[in-house]
């Protein structure tokens, strides 16, 4: 009987010959998160600014799809955990170091600040609606009356959680696609994008929508100042940051990125927001799900491409 021993680093599974271990529940979650992000932060925003009434969607009705996708968003997570039932040792510490300790304290405050916002709008979204206790009426009180202090909080974890997205990526440097610090601003950009695609599409008012708009475009054409400037610093960079980068220019996600992210999901509902302000009928809900798609699918690629890039080969 021969027997032969084979020592070797290439043979590791799940990490080479690359990177395997997130999968569709993370993209999710982190497309989850910018979306909520985005969402809370224009509705303290606006609430700051004294625009309740003529921003009414974005204060209001469009706070309610945040208590929904941050669950959806964190029950993805845990779907994605290797040990579940540990989860709440991330509690137990915080490391100022760690972009998960940051991303898992943020959690912890804004949903339920989530659901406390969202409480002190039920009496005008449901007509009859009353608390069960008298103690839930207090509480809503209480929420009425500092509103503005939480709108201050939610903006502020907003900005937090949206650059976590980015960051939690980031953070690992051995993965030379993820290794720019231009992913936090970029996730950050892109979540308040979604976000207010999502209250464009919720919208009656033609005003609120003129406004967001407005807003979107920029966000858009800042988008794509920073997709421009990340393969900028890869191509300017080490090799295997150039080989990364040439997985979008020319490699098997060339088509994915540019046809489905860049142009379907930033500048083709951009140019059809442009063309609704200066007087064209375009549905809102075109331009509104194609940046809603295209944010997804950006998320879903950057993870998936990242773990492909590699320093060792």
């Amino acid at each position: 009987m021969k027997e032969e021993l084979f020592v070797s680093g290439r043979d590791i599974p799940f990490i080479d010959p690359y990177l395997n271990i997130w999968h569709w529940q993370i993209p999710l979650y982190l497309f989850l998160g910018g979306l909520a992000a985005g969402i809370m932060f224009f509705a303290g925003l606006f609430l700051i600014m004294g625009k309740e009434k003529e921003m009414e969607t974005t204060v209001k009705w469009a706070t309610f799809l945040v208590p929904v996708a941050l669950v959806l968003g964190l029950f993805a997570l845990f779907l994605d955990l290797k040990h579940q039932l540990y989860f709440w040792r991330l509690y137990t510490t915080v490391r100022l170091e760690s972009p998960m300790s940051w991303g898992a304290w943020t959690l912890m405050f804004i949903t339920p600040l989530s659901f406390v916002w969202v409480a002190t709008y039920m009496k005008e979204a449901i007509p009859g609606w009353h608390w069960r206790f008298s103690i839930l009426e207090k509480a809503e009180a209480l929420a009425i009356k500092y509103r503005k202090v939480m709108a201050w909080l939610m903006m502020m974890l907003a900005i937090v959680l949206g650059v976590y997205t980015g960051i939690l990526l980031s953070a690992f440097n051995a993965r030379p696609l993820w290794n720019t610090s231009i992913l936090g601003p970029l996730f950050l950009v892109s979540g308040l994008s979604t976000g207010l695609a999502a209250i464009m599409w919720m919208s009656k008012s033609h005003y609120e929508r003129k406004v967001l708009s407005k807003i979107d475009i920029i966000l858009i054409g800042v988008e794509l100042f920073l997709i421009v400037h990340l393969f900028m610093g890869f191509l300017a960079a080490t090799e295997v940051q150039i080989e990364a980068a040439q997985l979008f220019l020319g490699g098997q996600f060339t088509t994915t990125f540019w046809v489905f992210v860049v142009i379907l999901g930033l500048i083709f509902p951009a140019l059809l927001e442009i063309l609704e302000l200066v007087g064209y009928k375009i549905p809102i809900w075109i331009p509104a799900l194609m940046i809603l798609f295209g944010g997804l699918v950006f998320r879903f690629v950057m993870v998936e491409a990242g773990q492909i890039t590699r320093f060792l080969y």
